[in-house]
Order: structure tokens, then sequence, then C-alpha cells
């Protein structure tokens, strides 16, 4: 059976990234960003995190999402889930961190 992960060549960047970093931090360091009971479920912060390796472009990111394996793999996204859209990036990095350090806490 052909599992995503079997796609993603062994020496990927992408697989060396996860291997080198544990972002199960980011929980925790964006929860009092999110509010658990109000309208759709967020993104997954980790997600959200993962997105932003290595693309210029919020477009550009969400397009190499949807066609290339290897990120679907690090997202955790399987082949037949729905991509967000480029809005949902953009949405998040104006109201939910334009106020905060977040982006640079993490990435540095």
């Amino acid at each position: 059976m052909v599992t995503i992960a079997s796609l993603v060549p062994s020496d990927h960047l992408l697989r060396k990234i996860d291997a080198a970093i544990d972002f199960s931090f980011i929980h925790d360091r964006v929860a009092h960003l999110y509010c658990p009971d109000n309208g759709r479920p967020a993104l997954d912060p980790v997600v959200l995190f993962k997105m932003l390796f290595g693309m210029r472009s919020e477009r550009q990111l969400m397009r190499e999402i949807q066609v290339n394996v290897a990120y679907r793999w690090f997202l955790g996204l399987r082949l037949t889930d729905k991509v967000a859209d480029a809005s949902t990036l953009s949405q998040n990095r104006r109201r939910r961190f334009a106020d905060s350090t977040i982006y640079q806490d993490i990435l540095n």
C-alpha cells in the first residue's frame, strides 16, 4: 500500500526539519491567542507555523501544499485533505498574531 510518508524521499529537507525540531511546543506558546469555543475550529497552529518554511508568498505556499507530497506529509495532511486558501494565513497573521511577537519567538 502506498502511503504519503513512503512518497517522500528519506533525504528530503522537510524530513530533516521534522526530525530535528519538536514542534509540539507551539501549542503552549500560542494557546492564549486561541478561543476554544468561538466559531469554526482553527487551523492547527503547528500546521500554520510549519507552512511558513521556505515560502515567500502565501499564494505560492498554498499552491505548493496542494501539489507537493512532501509538504503534505510535513504538515500531516492526507492526499485527500482540503488545503486552506491563502486568506487563512493572512487572516491569522492579521487577526491573531498582529500584536504579538509569537512568529519571531517561534521562528528564532
